[in-house]
């Protein structure tokens, strides 16, 4: 039997999910400069860069320790430039790190479980048990990304403590992360359903063959 509905949307919701979170978990573009700064001393920042454009590290006195381009945010450079602003990284950020990288090993493992999925037939004897354990670590991963999220906007006031913050504006990397968020969690529901579905399907056979007269001859 091939797979159902439900279980091939369950397997699309994945894979969007996965790839959306990938592109926001490796980029920089969670909150970005307006535009309307001549000379922003922030470009834009992710989970694990961030971009200057010039700023001066203040114990230094030469221009050639002005900071362009793209830095890891645990760099030495970056907290010497933040200090220069009397800006330290706050803890809720490095919270939302740390779901959202939770988050993103869950989906690696799901999306292993979803191509286990795609490949095994509904008579065997765990394919039960396979969409509930898909369906469980997609709800997971979903209620990650949904703390992160929470985290990043309400506890971080998402960019407040950034220097030029009336400036900084959520970017389209948060974005693709909250499209995650529901495309994961409406996976995890998707794969119970038809974990559900399967379940019945069972009962009513066994149900069928049991209430089968026998025919004699």
């Amino acid at each position: 039997m091939g797979k159902t509905i439900i279980g091939k949307c369950a397997v699309l919701c994945t894979a969007i999910g996965f790839i959306t979170l990938l592109i926001a978990f490796t980029t920089p573009n969670w909150i970005e400069t307006d535009g309307t700064l001549e000379r922003p001393k922030l470009v834009k920042i992710g989970l694990w860069q961030v971009c200057f454009q010039g700023p001066q590290d203040m114990k230094h006195f030469f221009e050639s320790t002005r900071s362009y381009g793209c830095f890891w945010v645990f760099e030495d450079l970056y907290y010497d430039i933040f200090e220069t602003f009397n800006i330290k990284m706050p803890s809720s950020f490095i919270a939302a790190q740390f779901f959202f990288t939770l988050s993103m090993t869950l989906l690696f493992i799901s999306g292993g479980l979803a191509t286990l999925f795609t490949c095994c037939s509904q008579h065997h004897n765990k394919y039960q048990l396979l969409l509930q354990a898909t369906g469980s670590i997609l709800l997971l991963a979903g209620v990650c990304e949904m703390i992160a999220i929470k985290i990043f906007v309400t506890e971080d006031k998402a960019y407040y403590w950034l220097p030029d913050w009336e400036h900084n504006v959520l970017s389209w990397s948060f974005i693709l992360a909250a499209i995650s968020c529901v495309f994961t969690t409406l996976a995890g529901v998707l794969f119970f359903a038809d974990a559900r579905r399967h379940r019945i399907t069972l009962i009513q056979i066994i149900q069928q063959r049991h209430y089968t007269p026998s025919t004699t001859i």
